[in-house]
């Protein structure tokens, strides 16, 4: 069996979210985007720390755990991302808003492979241009891609 550490950062905090209670509730007018505040209401934990993601990037590079991630679960985690990853170099694959213009930037960081989502998604299916891009910048070996499923209403898995 082989353990597979994970990061996850939630408001620049680690943290252990119950699975789809994690909402995206920002709102875009003609003039702005406005994050509204009933996201902290409707999230629950089941764990939360005041220790920095680097400490536990040292924790899993001193005991030798290999093929973890950091997801940065929404904005406000760079920074704490960035700690973890310079913490332990190569040692850790980055998910979380990543795209074509921040894919190379993350590996320069110290991530060892760049994990995407919804970036390659689109209307459901895979966007083979964008993925396409991805592969030319980072290349193969360092690209990740996470296909996440949820059950709808009509009972179809469908990519989220």
């Amino acid at each position: 069996m082989k353990f597979r550490p994970c990061i996850d950062l939630h408001n620049g905090q680690v943290k252990q979210i119950v699975g789809s209670t994690l909402k995206d509730t920002t709102t875009t007018t003609s003039n702005s985007t406005e994050k509204d505040d009933t996201a902290a209401t409707t999230t629950k934990e089941n764990f939360v720390t005041d220790k920095p993601a680097s400490e536990y990037a040292k924790l899993y590079q001193r005991d030798d755990l290999v093929g973890g991630h950091v997801i940065k679960l929404g904005p406000g985690n760079d920074d704490a991302a960035l700690s973890a990853l310079g913490a332990y170099p190569n040692g850790l694959q980055i998910g979380g808003g990543i795209n074509i213009d921040n894919a190379q930037q993350w590996l320069n960081a110290g991530a060892s492979h760049v994990i995407v989502t919804s970036y390659v998604f689109k209307d459901g299916k895979i966007d083979y241009n964008r993925l396409q891009d991805l592969v030319n910048t980072v290349g193969k070996e360092r690209l990740v891609l996470d296909l996440s499923c949820r059950r709808r209403n009509s009972n179809k898995n469908e990519p989220t």
